[in-house]
């Protein structure tokens, strides 16, 4: 069963199914800081900045930090990436078990 990101807990796993973007919504997926991030001023599709920072389909995360509001923090290969709420509210995941 797939879920948003922002749902995981601190310590679950999940793998990274699709991007809302690649679901066929409409919402503007962003990392969050876009007040200083190139992907607004150049006319990027944030769904390609949040796949430069190793966010694709098929990539196992974990949830290192989610206290229910602000930034989390995950864990994707050996890097730590901190997103904001809304933008991992708009990537979709699928729970490991056990």
């Amino acid at each position: 069963m797939m879920s948003p990101l922002a749902l995981l807990n601190e310590g679950e796993t999940g793998e990274i199914v699709a991007h809302s973007e690649a679901m066929g919504h409409a919402h503007n997926l962003c990392c969050g800081r876009c007040e200083t991030c190139a992907c607004r001023t150049l006319g990027h599709r944030t769904s390609d900045h949040i796949s430069n920072m190793g966010l694709r389909p098929g990539k196992q995360v974990e949830m290192i930090t989610n206290s229910g509001s602000g930034l989390v923090v995950l864990r994707v290969d050996e890097c730590r990436i901190a997103l904001g709420r809304g933008a991992a509210m708009k990537i979709y995941v699928r729970r490991n078990e056990g």
